[in-house]
C-alpha cells in the first residue's frame, strides 16, 4: 500500500497501545520498508513474486527479534523489529489475491466483516502474490505511462494486482481492513507471549 495509508493504519491499529514515542518509531521502521533498497531484491518484505512462505518467514523472523530486543537492555529495536514486521503483514494483503478469495468465500459480508487470518484461505493453493515484470511494472508507477503498461502486463502481475489505494476499487476497502485487523493481530500476539515485564518496556506507557 502507498506510504501515507500504511500510517493510517498504524495510527488507527495502534494508538492506543503505544506511546507517542514508541508509536512514532514504529512508524518510521514501517514506512522505511518501502525504500528503494527494500523494493528490489526483497519479495519476503512486499510478498511479490509469490513469495509467499518467504514473506511469512520474514514475519515470524522479525517477531522473534523483538523479543531477542526486549531481553535486552534496550527497546528501540524491538520497535523496529515490529515496525517492519507490520508493514510486511499489510502489504499481504495488498499485494496478493488473499481478498478475493475471501470475497468469493463470503459473497455477503462487507469489508467491516473480513477475517484477515482465514486458515482455508492461507493453505488454500490458489493463493499467490503478483509478479513483477521489468521494464513494464516499473512504467505503471508513471501515471502518464500506466494504461500503456496495464495493456501490456499479464494479470498476474503487481501492477493488475495491487490494492494499494483506493483508485484499485472495491477491494481496496477490504485490503485495508483487513491489514488493519492483522496489524492489532500482531500486537496481540506479542502480548500473550511477552512477560509483563517485557510488555511494559514495548509499549512504553
Amino acid at each position: 500500500m502507498l506510504v501515507p495509508i500504511h500510517e493510517e493504519m498504524m495510527r488507527e491499529a495502534l494508538a492506543s497501545h503505544f506511546s507517542p514515542r514508541a508509536l512514532e518509531i514504529i512508524i518510521a521502521a514501517n514506512r522505511k520498508q518501502d525504500a528503494l533498497s527494500n523494493q528490489i531484491g526483497h519479495d519476503e518484505i512486499h510478498f511479490d513474486n509469490n513469495a509467499i512462505d518467504a514473506g511469512n518467514r520474514y514475519i515470524k523472523e522479525q517477531r522473534g527479534y523483538v523479543l531477542a530486543a526486549l531481553l535486552s537492555p534496550g527497546v528501540l529495536s524491538a520497535w523496529i523489529a515490529f515496525g517492519r514486521l507490520t508493514h510486511s503483514a499489510q502489504d499481504f494483503y495488498s499485494h496478493t489475491n488473499y481478498i478475493a478469495l475471501w470475497m468469493e468465500k463470503n459473497p455477503r459480508l462487507s469489508a467491516l466483516d473480513v477475517n484477515p487470518v482465514d486458515a482455508e484461505i492461507f493453505a488454500s493453493p490458489k493463493l499467490h502474490s503478483g509478479k513483477i515484470y521489468f521494464p513494464l511494472d516499473a512504467l505503471y508507477f508513471i501515471p502518464p505511462l500506466r494504461k500503456f503498461a496495464l495493456a501490456l502486463l499479464p494479470r498476474d502481475s503487481h501492477a493488475w494486482m495491487n490494492l494499494d489505494s483506493p483508485k484499485q476499487g472495491e477491494r481496496f476497502e477490504y485490503a485495508r481492513a483487513a491489514a488493519v485487523k492483522r496489524t492489532q493481530h500482531e500486537f496481540e500476539i506479542l502480548q500473550k507471549i511477552l512477560t509483563p515485564e517485557m510488555l511494559a518496556k514495548f509499549v512504553d506507557l
